[in-house]
């Protein structure tokens, strides 16, 4: 997160729009953290699109004029995602995915590791690590949930390098963190 995946999504979808391609955007029903019908970076860069609830309804919504198709948050689409990019390659589409390649544990975030097999090219972006400045590759889950999915932004994630991530759910920071609002009154024992 907050490497500017969706932010460089959105720059070549708009390049593609200047040079006059028909475009369709989409993203999942499940990232409601900006907009409903927008893709949005942490810039607040926005561009609409359109809300699935499954890979298989970007075939289903997909108008047969559409040149480029844009999908963001890849990771939150599943396995069938594969299968559909493949299939919108194969008919001629140009197809831009962004998404996050791991998962707050540092594992694979299927669909990613099958789309960048079968990708063309790739472009991978990293963030800043919040610790120490360093390039960040790792999403690090600031708050409890053993959940794959937990959406969210600032405040329940942040950017952390190989060194500084500490997969899963840091431990001590998180009660450490709970005892200094409690002691400060702000809410007692439920912090």
């Amino acid at each position: 997160m907050f490497s500017g995946k969706s932010e460089e999504l959105i720059r070549r979808l708009r390049r593609a729009l200047i040079a006059r391609k028909r475009v369709q955007v989409f993203k999942p029903v499940i990232d409601v953290r900006y907009s409903a019908n927008e893709i949005v970076s942490h810039a607040d860069s926005r561009m609409k699109s359109e809300v699935v609830s499954g890979a298989g309804e970007i075939l289903q919504k997909l108008d047969w004029r559409t040149q480029v198709v844009g999908i963001d948050e890849a990771n939150f689409l599943g396995q069938e995602l594969v299968e559909v990019a493949q299939q919108l390659a194969d008919s001629g589409k140009q197809v831009i995915i962004a998404g996050l390649d791991t998962d707050y544990m540092g594992r694979p975030f299927v669909p990613m590791p099958d789309l960048l097999c079968v990708a063309e090219s790739i472009t991978k972006t990293l963030a800043i690590c919040l610790r120490c400045g360093n390039p960040a590759k790792h999403t690090q889950r600031l708050v409890g949930s053993d959940d794959l999915i937990v959406v969210g932004a600032t405040g329940m994630y942040e950017a952390r390098c190989r060194r500084c991530f500490e997969p899963g759910i840091p431990k001590q920071e998180m009660l450490d963190f709970g005892r200094a609002r409690g002691a400060a009154g702000e809410g007692g024992e439920n912090g």
